[in-house]
């Protein structure tokens, strides 16, 4: 009876280490940020101030995911009057739309490390696949908080019209955009 019950606890205390890791996201370290085309004479890009989300990370199985929630009001162009006018109707339109989402798997792990996110994005009432490509991804002890924190690069490039974010298409605008999420999590525990 000892014996079995010794099995039985090494069973259950395999299962809690295969269990993958939280890790909140460190909305003061991560950038979502965006290039887009300003009348095919120059790029603008931006960036998205508030973020929030958490990433679920099981590096021995090679699986987990990630959902982030990036708030359209904080859109950042660095030009006061340009990012009033994103939030307004004839691009986000925050008021109707005031949250981005992206939610996806962590796919291709190399060594313990994922090289792609399968997933889709909400924007603007619309909801499409897009995959995120894992540029630079890495894991390390933090040194205040004595718990791991990871950190990614993860870029892609969509269609912004698939969205209805169509600003600026009847002037030839392209409507291209490339993403880069730059992201840091820490282990809740």
């Amino acid at each position: 009876m000892h014996r079995l019950f010794l099995i039985f606890a090494f069973f259950l205390s395999s299962l809690a280490v295969a269990a993958p890791l939280e890790y909140e996201i460190d909305p003061s370290h991560t950038y979502p940020s965006f290039e887009a085309d300003h009348m095919g004479i120059s790029v603008w890009r931006g960036k998205f101030n508030k973020n929030s989300g958490k990433v679920f990370l099981d590096k021995e199985k090679g699986e987990g995911r990630v959902e982030i929630v990036i708030d359209l009001d904080s859109v950042d162009f660095g030009h006061p009057a340009m990012n009033t006018w994103a939030r307004g109707e004839s691009l986000f339109d925050t008021g109707r739309f005031p949250p981005a989402t992206y939610t996806g798997k962590l796919a291709g792990f190399v060594a313990g490390a994922p090289t792609m996110v399968t997933g889709q994005l909400s924007l603007h009432g619309v909801t499409r696949l897009l995959d995120l490509k894992i540029n630079s991804f890495k894991c390390i002890p933090h040194p205040l908080h004595k718990r791991e924190i990871c950190g990614a690069d993860a870029t892609t490039t969509f269609n912004r019209d698939d969205f209805g974010l169509d600003a600026g298409k009847s002037f030839r605008f392209r409507m291209d955009v490339t993403l880069r999420i730059q992201v840091e999590a820490v282990a809740v525990k």
